[in-house]
């Protein structure tokens, strides 16, 4: 009887930690590579930052921009990026990953129970910079221009099943 509870216990824990595991770390490169798809499947993302001038709107020419989050509370994770070319009439999200550019044009980090309470649509963008909630740095009048996709940014972070338990 011993070992069959044991045996339970140890298939509760594994299957538990299983499903765990199966999630990204929110906000990993892995999250990253799920938030792509997220990305690319948001209307308001690719159309209406197409429509805007935004996607085209890049550095020098460079035909891209670079969004680069991260976790303010996690000391040690790695900041993450998220890349966007203008293609076929839309703002695609070609990359999600690792820190590839040096020169993002927007870093923007928050604690992760402002990132979740974003992701879950319980306050926008305006109220978030302006209770200090989400911190921001790149070009705020063309953000300010494009409120409606950039509140569609934030519940993107929602929207890839995430494991928010570790740092890394």
């Amino acid at each position: 009887m011993k070992k069959i509870v044991l045996a339970v216990i140890f298939l509760i824990i594994s299957t538990s930690n299983s499903y765990a595991e199966g999630k990204p770390v929110f906000m990993s490169p892995d999250w990253a590579r799920a938030a792509v798809d997220a990305w690319n499947n948001d209307p308001i993302l690719t159309v209406e930052l197409y429509k805007s001038g935004w996607a085209a709107n890049t550095k020098n020419g460079r035909g891209f921009k670079i969004i680069e989050i991260y976790r303010e509370d996690c000391l040690k994770s790695q900041h993450i990026q998220l890349k966007i070319e203008p293609k076929d009439g839309k703002a695609v999200c070609v990359y999600g990953g690792e820190v590839s550019d040096k020169e993002p044009d927007y870093i923007m980090w928050a604690n992760t129970k402002r990132w979740i309470d974003m992701g879950k649509g319980e306050y926008g963008p305006m109220k978030a910079m302006m209770f200090g909630r989400l911190k921001f740095n790149g070009p705020m009048w063309e953000a300010m221009k494009n409120m409606g996709p950039f509140s569609s940014f934030l519940l993107l972070t929602g929207k890839v099943d995430s494991d928010f338990s570790s740092c890394h």
